[in-house]
Protein backbone atom coordinates (compact mmCIF):
# COMPACT_ATOMS: atom_id res chain seq x y z
CA UNK A 1 0.00 0.00 0.00
CA UNK A 2 1.20 3.26 -1.00
CA UNK A 3 1.89 5.65 2.08
CA UNK A 4 2.46 10.04 1.91
CA UNK A 5 5.95 10.66 1.80
CA UNK A 6 6.72 13.69 4.21
CA UNK A 7 10.03 15.77 3.39
CA UNK A 8 12.23 17.85 6.02
CA UNK A 9 13.88 20.82 4.24
CA UNK A 10 15.69 23.32 5.74
CA UNK A 11 19.43 25.27 6.30
CA UNK A 12 22.34 23.56 8.41
CA UNK A 13 21.67 23.72 11.88
CA UNK A 14 18.12 24.40 12.19
CA UNK A 15 17.50 21.20 13.88
CA UNK A 16 15.73 18.55 10.95
CA UNK A 17 17.92 16.23 12.38
CA UNK A 18 17.01 16.85 16.16
CA UNK A 19 13.52 17.04 14.40
CA UNK A 20 13.74 14.05 12.33
CA UNK A 21 14.95 11.63 15.40
CA UNK A 22 12.34 13.05 17.40
CA UNK A 23 9.66 12.31 14.88
CA UNK A 24 11.07 8.59 14.23
CA UNK A 25 11.05 8.12 17.57
CA UNK A 26 12.84 4.85 19.02
CA UNK A 27 12.56 3.18 15.70
CA UNK A 28 15.47 4.85 13.80
CA UNK A 29 17.81 3.83 16.85
CA UNK A 30 16.91 -0.14 16.12
CA UNK A 31 20.08 -1.68 14.88
CA UNK A 32 19.76 -4.35 12.25
CA UNK A 33 21.65 -7.20 10.91
CA UNK A 34 20.82 -6.49 7.71
CA UNK A 35 22.66 -3.63 5.76
CA UNK A 36 19.27 -1.91 4.91
CA UNK A 37 19.76 1.89 4.77
CA UNK A 38 17.54 2.44 8.09
CA UNK A 39 20.42 2.74 9.65
CA UNK A 40 21.56 5.27 7.46
CA UNK A 41 18.90 7.78 9.10
CA UNK A 42 17.74 8.51 5.50
CA UNK A 43 14.01 7.57 6.28
CA UNK A 44 11.77 6.37 8.85
CA UNK A 45 8.04 5.02 8.97
CA UNK A 46 6.25 7.77 11.70
CA UNK A 47 2.58 6.57 13.32
CA UNK A 48 0.51 9.50 13.89
CA UNK A 49 -2.93 8.68 15.53
CA UNK A 50 -4.58 7.52 12.37
CA UNK A 51 -1.88 7.82 10.06
CA UNK A 52 1.25 6.23 8.41
CA UNK A 53 3.81 7.61 6.64
CA UNK A 54 7.76 7.96 5.12
CA UNK A 55 9.60 10.79 6.77
CA UNK A 56 12.63 11.85 4.54
CA UNK A 57 15.59 14.22 5.75
CA UNK A 58 16.78 15.47 2.94
CA UNK A 59 20.02 17.13 4.58
CA UNK A 60 23.26 15.89 5.54
CA UNK A 61 25.53 17.82 3.76
CA UNK A 62 26.50 21.37 5.27
CA UNK A 63 29.19 23.38 3.72
CA UNK A 64 30.93 26.53 4.68
CA UNK A 65 29.82 29.58 2.02
CA UNK A 66 26.78 31.06 1.93
CA UNK A 67 26.44 30.52 -1.66
CA UNK A 68 26.86 26.89 -1.35
CA UNK A 69 24.50 26.42 1.68
CA UNK A 70 21.42 28.10 -0.73
CA UNK A 71 22.40 26.31 -3.71
CA UNK A 72 22.24 23.31 -1.29
CA UNK A 73 18.88 24.21 -0.17
CA UNK A 74 17.25 24.76 -3.35
CA UNK A 75 18.76 21.41 -4.04
CA UNK A 76 17.04 19.68 -1.11
CA UNK A 77 14.02 21.60 -1.84
CA UNK A 78 14.02 20.53 -5.68
CA UNK A 79 14.63 16.84 -4.03
CA UNK A 80 10.91 17.33 -1.40
CA UNK A 81 9.38 18.97 -4.42
CA UNK A 82 10.10 15.76 -6.99
CA UNK A 83 9.77 13.27 -3.96
CA UNK A 84 7.10 14.14 -0.54
CA UNK A 85 3.26 14.75 -0.73
CA UNK A 86 3.97 16.84 2.46
CA UNK A 87 7.10 19.32 2.84
CA UNK A 88 8.20 20.45 6.36
CA UNK A 89 9.88 23.58 5.66
CA UNK A 90 12.18 24.07 9.30
CA UNK A 91 13.01 27.74 9.79
CA UNK A 92 15.62 28.81 13.02
CA UNK A 93 13.72 31.25 15.61
CA UNK A 94 17.11 32.63 17.38
CA UNK A 95 18.42 33.02 14.29
CA UNK A 96 15.25 34.70 12.46
CA UNK A 97 14.65 35.43 8.88
CA UNK A 98 16.95 35.18 6.61
CA UNK A 99 17.56 35.39 3.18
CA UNK A 100 18.27 32.06 1.95
CA UNK A 101 14.87 30.53 3.57
CA UNK A 102 13.06 33.61 1.41
CA UNK A 103 14.73 31.97 -1.69
CA UNK A 104 14.20 28.43 -0.71
CA UNK A 105 10.04 29.24 0.46
CA UNK A 106 9.39 31.22 -3.16
CA UNK A 107 10.28 27.75 -5.00
CA UNK A 108 8.19 25.76 -2.39
CA UNK A 109 5.31 28.22 -2.74
CA UNK A 110 5.56 27.64 -6.80
CA UNK A 111 5.49 24.06 -6.24
CA UNK A 112 2.23 24.37 -5.24
CA UNK A 113 2.82 21.02 -3.04
CA UNK A 114 1.51 21.39 0.50
CA UNK A 115 4.07 23.20 3.17
CA UNK A 116 4.23 23.00 6.74
CA UNK A 117 6.18 26.00 8.62
CA UNK A 118 7.72 24.89 11.27
CA UNK A 119 9.65 27.51 13.58
CA UNK A 120 12.33 25.39 15.64
CA UNK A 121 14.25 26.01 18.94
CA UNK A 122 11.41 27.69 20.77
CA UNK A 123 11.40 26.94 23.99
CA UNK A 124 8.82 29.47 25.53
CA UNK A 125 6.10 29.72 23.55
CA UNK A 126 4.72 32.94 25.23
CA UNK A 127 8.37 34.99 25.31
CA UNK A 128 9.19 33.98 21.84
CA UNK A 129 5.67 34.58 19.99
CA UNK A 130 6.52 37.89 18.50
CA UNK A 131 9.81 36.00 17.01
CA UNK A 132 7.82 33.57 15.54
CA UNK A 133 5.19 35.59 13.76
CA UNK A 134 8.31 37.26 11.91
CA UNK A 135 8.34 34.16 10.01
CA UNK A 136 4.69 35.06 8.34
CA UNK A 137 6.91 37.25 5.53
CA UNK A 138 7.92 34.32 3.95
CA UNK A 139 4.35 33.92 2.73
CA UNK A 140 3.38 30.21 3.00
CA UNK A 141 1.04 30.09 5.96
CA UNK A 142 0.79 30.37 9.74
CA UNK A 143 4.04 28.90 11.22
CA UNK A 144 3.55 26.36 13.93
CA UNK A 145 6.55 26.78 16.63
CA UNK A 146 8.37 23.70 18.34
CA UNK A 147 11.29 22.60 20.18
CA UNK A 148 12.28 19.43 18.60
CA UNK A 149 15.17 18.95 21.34
CA UNK A 150 12.69 19.44 24.02
CA UNK A 151 9.71 17.61 21.89
CA UNK A 152 7.29 20.75 22.38
CA UNK A 153 4.42 21.43 19.68
CA UNK A 154 5.41 18.37 17.60
CA UNK A 155 1.40 17.17 17.94
CA UNK A 156 0.75 20.47 16.87
CA UNK A 157 2.62 20.16 14.15
CA UNK A 158 1.69 16.69 13.06
CA UNK A 159 -1.56 17.54 12.93
CA UNK A 160 -1.29 20.34 10.18
CA UNK A 161 1.19 17.51 8.28
CA UNK A 162 -1.79 15.03 7.95
CA UNK A 163 -3.96 17.77 7.70
CA UNK A 164 -3.22 16.85 4.20
CA UNK A 165 -2.99 13.56 4.06
CA UNK A 166 -6.71 13.40 3.56
CA UNK A 167 -6.98 15.27 0.45
CA UNK A 168 -3.91 12.68 -1.39
CA UNK A 169 -5.52 10.63 -4.03
CA UNK A 170 -3.52 7.23 -4.66
CA UNK A 171 -4.76 5.97 -7.78
CA UNK A 172 -2.81 2.51 -7.17
CA UNK A 173 -5.10 1.09 -4.69
CA UNK A 174 -7.73 0.51 -7.29
CA UNK A 175 -5.13 -0.73 -9.66
CA UNK A 176 -4.43 -4.75 -9.64
CA UNK A 177 -1.98 -4.48 -12.35
CA UNK A 178 1.20 -5.96 -11.70
CA UNK A 179 3.81 -2.65 -10.63
CA UNK A 180 7.28 -2.88 -10.97
CA UNK A 181 10.30 -0.76 -9.34
CA UNK A 182 13.32 -0.54 -11.31
CA UNK A 183 16.53 0.78 -8.46
CA UNK A 184 19.95 1.11 -8.29
CA UNK A 185 22.74 3.47 -8.81
CA UNK A 186 22.98 6.79 -11.02
CA UNK A 187 24.16 5.24 -14.45
CA UNK A 188 23.42 1.58 -14.00
CA UNK A 189 21.20 1.42 -17.02
CA UNK A 190 17.15 2.10 -15.25
CA UNK A 191 15.98 4.20 -18.01
CA UNK A 192 17.23 2.34 -20.59
CA UNK A 193 16.20 -0.73 -19.62
CA UNK A 194 12.71 0.30 -19.70
CA UNK A 195 12.71 2.29 -22.33
CA UNK A 196 13.93 -1.16 -24.38
CA UNK A 197 11.23 -3.28 -22.58
CA UNK A 198 8.40 -0.84 -24.21
CA UNK A 199 9.95 0.29 -27.40
CA UNK A 200 11.88 -2.94 -28.96
CA UNK A 201 9.07 -5.47 -28.37
CA UNK A 202 6.48 -2.83 -29.99
CA UNK A 203 4.39 -3.15 -27.44
CA UNK A 204 1.54 -0.55 -26.28
CA UNK A 205 3.27 2.09 -24.45
CA UNK A 206 1.59 5.15 -22.51
CA UNK A 207 2.66 6.82 -19.93
CA UNK A 208 0.35 8.09 -16.96
CA UNK A 209 0.74 10.81 -13.86
CA UNK A 210 1.19 8.01 -11.98
CA UNK A 211 0.98 9.32 -8.22
CA UNK A 212 0.86 12.72 -6.20
CA UNK A 213 4.56 12.29 -6.56
CA UNK A 214 4.73 13.63 -9.99
CA UNK A 215 6.78 10.37 -11.46
CA UNK A 216 5.65 9.45 -14.67
CA UNK A 217 4.98 5.44 -15.14
CA UNK A 218 5.05 3.45 -17.39
CA UNK A 219 2.56 0.87 -18.46
CA UNK A 220 3.85 -1.85 -20.72
CA UNK A 221 1.55 -4.67 -22.34
CA UNK A 222 2.76 -7.93 -22.77
CA UNK A 223 1.07 -10.95 -23.70
CA UNK A 224 -2.46 -9.22 -23.07
CA UNK A 225 -1.01 -8.39 -19.84
CA UNK A 226 -0.09 -4.75 -18.31
CA UNK A 227 2.60 -4.12 -16.15
CA UNK A 228 3.28 -0.40 -14.27
CA UNK A 229 7.14 0.11 -14.20
CA UNK A 230 7.99 3.08 -12.24
CA UNK A 231 11.12 4.53 -13.22
CA UNK A 232 13.53 6.47 -10.29
CA UNK A 233 15.63 8.00 -12.78
CA UNK A 234 12.18 9.64 -14.28
CA UNK A 235 12.29 12.43 -11.70
CA UNK A 236 15.18 13.93 -13.49
CA UNK A 237 12.44 15.81 -15.18
CA UNK A 238 10.98 17.42 -12.20
CA UNK A 239 14.91 17.99 -10.59
CA UNK A 240 18.31 18.47 -11.55
CA UNK A 241 19.42 16.66 -8.77
CA UNK A 242 23.80 15.58 -8.83
CA UNK A 243 23.39 12.14 -9.64
CA UNK A 244 26.32 11.78 -7.82
CA UNK A 245 24.71 12.13 -4.50
CA UNK A 246 23.99 8.76 -2.92
CA UNK A 247 22.18 10.21 -0.64
CA UNK A 248 19.55 11.17 -3.17
CA UNK A 249 19.02 8.04 -5.35
CA UNK A 250 18.06 6.00 -1.68
CA UNK A 251 15.66 8.93 -1.60
CA UNK A 252 14.05 8.28 -5.09
CA UNK A 253 14.23 4.28 -4.37
CA UNK A 254 12.24 4.84 -1.11
CA UNK A 255 9.43 6.37 -2.62
CA UNK A 256 9.35 4.16 -5.63
CA UNK A 257 9.75 0.59 -3.52
CA UNK A 258 6.65 1.57 -1.16
CA UNK A 259 4.32 1.44 -4.43
CA UNK A 260 5.78 -2.25 -5.92
CA UNK A 261 4.92 -5.56 -5.92
CA UNK A 262 8.15 -6.64 -7.26
CA UNK A 263 11.77 -4.54 -7.13
CA UNK A 264 13.97 -4.81 -9.68
CA UNK A 265 17.49 -4.11 -8.25
CA UNK A 266 19.79 -3.18 -11.03
CA UNK A 267 23.40 -3.78 -10.86
CA UNK A 268 26.37 -2.75 -13.42
CA UNK A 269 28.02 -5.72 -14.24
CA UNK A 270 31.47 -3.91 -14.78
CA UNK A 271 31.67 -2.35 -11.03
CA UNK A 272 30.14 -5.16 -9.59
CA UNK A 273 28.24 -5.19 -6.94
CA UNK A 274 28.80 -2.33 -4.15
CA UNK A 275 27.96 -1.64 -0.81
CA UNK A 276 26.04 0.85 -2.07
CA UNK A 277 23.90 -1.82 -4.15
CA UNK A 278 23.59 -3.58 -1.01
CA UNK A 279 22.03 -0.33 0.50
CA UNK A 280 19.36 0.23 -2.31
CA UNK A 281 18.42 -3.60 -1.74
CA UNK A 282 17.95 -3.57 1.75
CA UNK A 283 15.39 -0.93 0.86
CA UNK A 284 13.12 -3.46 -0.74
CA UNK A 285 14.30 -6.41 1.49
CA UNK A 286 13.07 -4.18 4.68
CA UNK A 287 9.93 -3.52 3.18
CA UNK A 288 9.33 -7.25 2.35
CA UNK A 289 9.12 -6.77 -1.23
CA UNK A 290 9.86 -9.77 -4.20
CA UNK A 291 12.91 -8.96 -5.32
CA UNK A 292 14.92 -9.72 -8.93
CA UNK A 293 18.66 -8.50 -9.17
CA UNK A 294 19.06 -7.88 -13.03
CA UNK A 295 22.93 -7.51 -13.67
CA UNK A 296 22.98 -5.17 -16.54
CA UNK A 297 25.61 -4.38 -18.84
CA UNK A 298 26.45 -8.07 -19.11
CA UNK A 299 27.38 -7.87 -22.87
CA UNK A 300 30.96 -5.72 -21.70
CA UNK A 301 31.83 -8.79 -19.85
CA UNK A 302 34.77 -11.16 -20.66
CA UNK A 303 33.40 -14.44 -20.47
CA UNK A 304 34.55 -17.58 -19.76
CA UNK A 305 32.24 -21.17 -18.48
CA UNK A 306 32.84 -19.94 -15.50
CA UNK A 307 32.16 -16.52 -15.02
CA UNK A 308 28.24 -16.61 -14.62
CA UNK A 309 28.70 -18.75 -11.30
CA UNK A 310 31.68 -16.78 -10.03
CA UNK A 311 29.27 -13.69 -10.52
CA UNK A 312 26.41 -15.57 -8.83
CA UNK A 313 28.04 -16.12 -5.82
CA UNK A 314 29.87 -12.99 -5.63
CA UNK A 315 26.25 -11.71 -5.46
CA UNK A 316 24.60 -13.75 -2.90
CA UNK A 317 27.80 -13.36 -0.80
CA UNK A 318 27.58 -9.72 -1.35
CA UNK A 319 23.67 -9.61 -0.60
CA UNK A 320 23.94 -12.53 1.57
CA UNK A 321 20.62 -10.79 3.75
CA UNK A 322 18.24 -11.54 0.87
CA UNK A 323 19.34 -15.26 -0.57
CA UNK A 324 15.66 -15.74 -1.94
CA UNK A 325 16.29 -13.06 -4.57
CA UNK A 326 16.30 -14.23 -8.25
CA UNK A 327 19.24 -13.10 -10.44
CA UNK A 328 18.59 -12.73 -14.00
CA UNK A 329 22.27 -11.57 -15.96
CA UNK A 330 20.72 -8.70 -19.17
CA UNK A 331 22.12 -6.04 -21.47
CA UNK A 332 19.84 -3.52 -21.95
CA UNK A 333 22.27 -1.99 -24.62
CA UNK A 334 21.91 -5.72 -26.63
CA UNK A 335 18.28 -6.75 -25.25
CA UNK A 336 19.88 -9.73 -24.16
CA UNK A 337 17.23 -12.18 -21.61
CA UNK A 338 14.99 -8.82 -20.95
CA UNK A 339 12.43 -10.45 -22.66
CA UNK A 340 13.00 -13.25 -20.12
CA UNK A 341 12.54 -10.46 -17.37
CA UNK A 342 9.08 -10.74 -17.41
CA UNK A 343 8.36 -14.61 -17.15
CA UNK A 344 10.37 -13.68 -13.73
CA UNK A 345 8.40 -10.92 -12.91
CA UNK A 346 5.72 -13.51 -13.08
CA UNK A 347 7.25 -15.77 -10.94
CA UNK A 348 8.01 -13.70 -8.12
CA UNK A 349 4.51 -11.85 -7.83
CA UNK A 350 2.65 -16.10 -7.76
CA UNK A 351 5.30 -16.54 -4.94
CA UNK A 352 4.98 -13.65 -3.15
CA UNK A 353 0.80 -14.37 -2.96
CA UNK A 354 0.95 -17.83 -2.41
CA UNK A 355 -0.63 -19.33 0.25
CA UNK A 356 -0.19 -22.32 1.90
CA UNK A 357 -2.61 -24.54 3.74
CA UNK A 358 -2.26 -24.64 7.72
CA UNK A 359 -2.69 -28.73 7.70
CA UNK A 360 0.58 -29.12 5.35
CA UNK A 361 2.56 -26.04 7.45
CA UNK A 362 2.25 -27.93 10.48
CA UNK A 363 3.53 -31.33 9.19
CA UNK A 364 6.58 -29.70 6.88
CA UNK A 365 7.06 -28.00 11.04
CA UNK A 366 7.07 -31.39 12.91
CA UNK A 367 9.12 -32.82 10.03
CA UNK A 368 11.30 -30.30 10.87
CA UNK A 369 11.54 -30.49 14.75
CA UNK A 370 11.75 -33.86 14.33
CA UNK A 371 15.03 -33.77 12.48
CA UNK A 372 16.17 -31.30 14.58
CA UNK A 373 15.85 -30.38 18.43
CA UNK A 374 14.50 -27.31 19.40
CA UNK A 375 17.07 -24.68 21.88
CA UNK A 376 16.85 -25.21 25.47
CA UNK A 377 17.81 -22.97 28.06
CA UNK A 378 18.15 -23.54 31.87
CA UNK A 379 15.87 -26.54 32.03
CA UNK A 380 13.40 -24.88 29.30
CA UNK A 381 12.88 -26.07 26.17
CA UNK A 382 10.99 -24.64 23.36
CA UNK A 383 8.07 -26.24 21.87
CA UNK A 384 6.09 -24.97 18.64
CA UNK A 385 2.65 -25.78 18.98
CA UNK A 386 0.86 -24.42 15.91
CA UNK A 387 1.87 -22.61 12.48
CA UNK A 388 -0.85 -20.64 10.16
CA UNK A 389 -0.01 -18.00 7.49
CA UNK A 390 -1.94 -15.11 8.34
CA UNK A 391 -0.93 -12.95 4.67
CA UNK A 392 0.70 -12.35 1.85
CA UNK A 393 3.13 -9.34 0.31
CA UNK A 394 5.10 -10.92 1.82
CA UNK A 395 4.24 -14.62 3.02
CA UNK A 396 3.90 -13.57 6.11
CA UNK A 397 3.51 -16.86 9.08
CA UNK A 398 2.51 -17.09 12.74
CA UNK A 399 4.05 -19.65 15.17
CA UNK A 400 2.66 -20.01 18.93
CA UNK A 401 5.81 -21.33 21.08
CA UNK A 402 5.45 -22.00 24.71
CA UNK A 403 8.88 -19.13 25.20
CA UNK A 404 9.48 -16.95 22.75
CA UNK A 405 12.52 -15.76 24.04
CA UNK A 406 13.88 -19.76 23.33
CA UNK A 407 12.82 -19.13 19.36
CA UNK A 408 16.42 -18.24 18.18
CA UNK A 409 16.92 -16.37 14.59
CA UNK A 410 18.70 -19.49 13.88
CA UNK A 411 15.97 -21.42 14.59
CA UNK A 412 13.07 -19.00 12.93
CA UNK A 413 15.79 -19.25 9.61
CA UNK A 414 15.80 -23.24 9.82
CA UNK A 415 11.91 -23.51 10.01
CA UNK A 416 11.86 -21.09 7.13
CA UNK A 417 14.59 -23.24 5.12
CA UNK A 418 12.29 -26.16 5.62
CA UNK A 419 9.25 -24.49 4.26
CA UNK A 420 10.80 -23.17 1.12
CA UNK A 421 12.12 -26.63 0.23
CA UNK A 422 8.57 -27.22 0.29
CA UNK A 423 7.23 -24.15 -1.91
CA UNK A 424 10.31 -22.28 -3.28
CA UNK A 425 8.91 -18.68 -2.42
CA UNK A 426 11.58 -18.05 -5.11
CA UNK A 427 12.27 -14.26 -5.25
CA UNK A 428 9.93 -12.93 -2.25
CA UNK A 429 11.04 -12.74 1.62
CA UNK A 430 9.32 -14.48 4.61
CA UNK A 431 8.28 -12.81 7.90
CA UNK A 432 7.47 -14.61 10.54
CA UNK A 433 5.77 -13.13 13.80
CA UNK A 434 6.17 -15.38 16.63
CA UNK A 435 3.88 -15.55 20.00
CA UNK A 436 3.64 -16.86 23.13
CA UNK A 437 1.09 -19.48 24.49
CA UNK A 438 1.46 -20.97 28.09
CA UNK A 439 1.33 -24.75 27.87
CA UNK A 440 -2.11 -24.29 30.40
CA UNK A 441 -3.81 -22.69 27.25
CA UNK A 442 -3.98 -25.59 25.29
Amino acid sequence: MSKPVVAIVGRPNVGKSTLFNALAGEQISIVKDTPGVTRDRIYAEVNWLKYNFTLIDTGGIEPDSSDIILSQMREQAEIAIATADVIIFIVDVKQGLVDSDSKVADMLRRSHKPVVLCVNKVDNFDKQQSDVYEFYNLGIGDPVPVSAIAKLGIGDMLDEVTKFFDEINYTDEEDDRPRIAVIGKPNVGKSSLINKLSGENRLIVSDIAGTTRDAVDTVIKRNDKEYVFIDTAGLRRKSKIKEELEKFSIIRSVTAVDRADVVVVMIDAIEGVTEQDAKIAGIAHDRGKGIIIAVNKWDAIEKNDKTIYEYTRNVKDILSFMPYAEIIFISAKTTQRIGKLFDLIDVVIENSTLRVGTGVLNEIMAEAVAMQQPPTDKGKRLRLYYITEVSVKPPTFVIFVNYKELMHFSYIRYIENRIREAFGFKGTPLKFIIRERKEKEQ
